[in-house]
């Protein structure tokens, strides 16, 4: 039988946000203040980084860094990419409670696992700047975690295994083998591998799927489970121990793991 001691979630996509939206968006139109059109895809591409290291390898995508090069006469540089990162951060912070909606099931979730004794920790890809527009808002739905890790928070973020760690101290819980880390991106998942947690990706709430529950609920079935296949598979490729569908499939998961 495992004995768990905490569960570590992420924010967007995971938590709050169904769809991961609102930083999708706004890196598009920090792209757009340089004159450099960028595609939905690319935005997405690498959700779950420190919002810096995600700019960084937006920058390195050959057709980003091509139109920037054409633009401005030379490659996208890290002074380029702190330019595009002072843009990213406020516009981000006006949107983001927009955008704080708990996951269906989020709630009921929580309170199980609080039920059975679990710690309930977190760690973002967002700034603490950011984050402090969500906390209040997810304190109304009823969601208070023990602690929060921000990406500016520690010298490294993901996918590192420092706010992790942290996250063992603050939730006073350890082995790490005993700590369960629950994210809906590659960055975010190789984290808890980093660290040494069970993880669990979610293969329809987050970034991969890239839709509401309206959006999702309207779709054929078949449609549903190409999407659940790809997110599947790009989880697993990043270390996932297991992968469900949203947060709140997590208790009935934890049970079973219990019991092996």
């Amino acid at each position: 039988m495992k004995i768990f001691k905490a569960v570590v979630f992420d924010w967007a996509g995971t938590m709050i946000d169904f769809g991961s939206f609102a930083p999708m968006g706004v890196f598009v139109k920090a792209f757009e203040k340089f004159g450099i059109p960028v595609t939905i895809e690319q935005a997405r591409a690498p959700m779950g980084k420190p919002k810096w290291d995600h700019i960084r390898t937006m920058m390195d995508d050959p057709d980003i860094s091509a139109k920037w090069t054409a633009k401005y006469g030379q490659a996208p540089t890290d002074a380029d990419v702190d330019k595009v990162y002072e843009i990213f951060v406020p516009m981000n912070e006006e949107v983001v409670a927009d955008f704080s909606d708990l996951v269906p099931g989020a709630a009921e979730m929580i309170a199980s696992l609080r039920a059975k004794g679990l710690k309930i920790g977190s760690t973002t890809g967002y700034t603490r700047s950011i984050m402090e527009r969500v906390l209040p808002k997810a304190a109304e739905q009823g969601y208070e975690p023990d602690n929060l890790i921000c990406a500016d928070d520690l010298p490294e973020g993901r996918p590192g295994p420092l706010g992790m760690y942290q996250c063992f101290v603050d939730l006073v819980a350890y082995p790490p083998s005993a700590v369960i880390k629950v994210d809906d991106t590659e960055p975010g998942i190789a984290e808890g591998v980093a660290a040494g947690c069970v993880t669990v990706g979610l293969s329809l709430s987050g970034n991969y799927a890239g839709k509401t529950p309206q959006e999702l609920a309207a779709m054929p079935e078949e449609e549903i489970d190409a999407i659940r296949k790809t997110a599947t598979e790009k989880l697993k490729a990043a270390g996932a121990d297991y992968v469900i569908d949203t947060v709140a499939d997590l208790p009935k998961l934890i049970e079973k793991l219990e019991k092996a």
